[in-house]
């Protein structure tokens, strides 16, 4: 039986606290930021440089949120003081109570880690007076024990941003383990201006426009009369099809990038009708598909 078939057992057995801790530390620049990035991505609390002493009520405090938080880690480094014996009972003591915390290092050479200062410009943390080599010998000695605890030492010297993600999300996503793109689609319209945020920009102006016909121009894209009428003209439904297969590709191109997160600018000229019902649509269709999380929103009905 494996320590995780263990857990379930025991945690099947007496109740178990039903939440999941990870304790992310390693070397200066070795790529802490990523990490807990990439956890947030994965839907894990993170929090940054939590003293030690507080993790255990951190935990605490997670396990009773009725499920809201079910995955925690902290991020730490030499700056939060966190690397002394207190930090190895309170691992202890959350192991005792079943919480089975996870720690992953981070490391680098210090020829890699000593370019990365150098090119953002950064002092390292422990250097004082001395050259940056000096701050990593002294960070190495500091660690050393906490990278002998590690289930995960991570070298990231050679990984590049995308790499690194790509091999903590398979140690770290669980069932989680292709994580949701989340999608928003954003009706808009052209004379009120483009969205700042807008990763991708659809223009829907080449469909007739129902503000033209009387008995239309009090809806929106929302209702039904408008929407059955948006839908029905010519390339319509021939436009969402091939759409879909449009993000389809881009959305697989994001995911091996790392990015997860789409802003999708459906715009007519008002923001009313058109834009409203082609991104409702979308939305709706874009909601079947799986690993895909969709918002939609409609920035500018309304207005007029």
């Amino acid at each position: 039986m494996t320590r995780a078939d263990a857990d379930r057992s025991r945690d099947a057995r007496t109740g178990g606290p039903g939440i999941e801790v990870a304790l992310v530390s390693g070397l200066s620049g070795a790529g802490r930021s990523t990490a807990a990035k990439v956890l947030e991505d994965l839907g894990w609390f993170v929090v940054d440089n939590l003293p030690p002493e507080l993790i255990a009520t951190m935990v605490d405090l997670g396990s009773r949120a009725r499920g809201d938080v079910t995955r925690i880690a902290v991020v730490m480094d030499v700056r939060s003081r966190a690397f002394t014996d207190d930090l190895g009972a309170i691992i202890k003591d959350l192991d005792s109570r079943g919480y089975r915390p996870k720690l992953l290092f981070l490391e680098a050479s210090d020829a890699v880690l000593v370019r990365r200062f150098e090119q953002n410009r950064r002092s390292h943390p422990l250097q004082g007076a001395g050259r940056i080599t000096d701050g990593l010998n002294a960070e190495r000695e500091v660690l050393r024990p906490l990278r002998e605890d590690a289930d995960l030492v991570l070298d990231t010297s050679n990984l590049s941003v995308h790499d690194l993600r790509a091999r903590i999300e398979a140690s770290f996503a669980g069932e989680h383990a292709h994580a949701a793109t989340r999608i928003t689609v954003l009706s808009f319209g052209y004379k009120y201006g483009l969205p700042l945020d807008s990763d991708l920009v659809v223009d829907v102006r080449f469909l007739p426009n129902p503000h033209w016909i009387p008995e239309l121009r009090e809806f929106t894209g929302r209702d039904s009369e408008v929407s059955d009428y948006v839908l029905s003209q010519e390339g319509a439904e021939e436009f969402v099809d091939r759409y879909l297969e449009l993000l389809d590709l881009v959305g697989a191109g994001y995911r091996r990038e790392g990015k997860r997160y789409l802003t999708l600018a459906v715009g007519c000229t008002g923001g009313k009708h058109r834009s409203v019902a082609i991104s409702e649509e979308l939305g709706r269709r874009l909601a079947d598909r799986p690993g895909i999380q969709v918002n939609v929103e409609h920035r500018d009905m309304g207005r007029e």
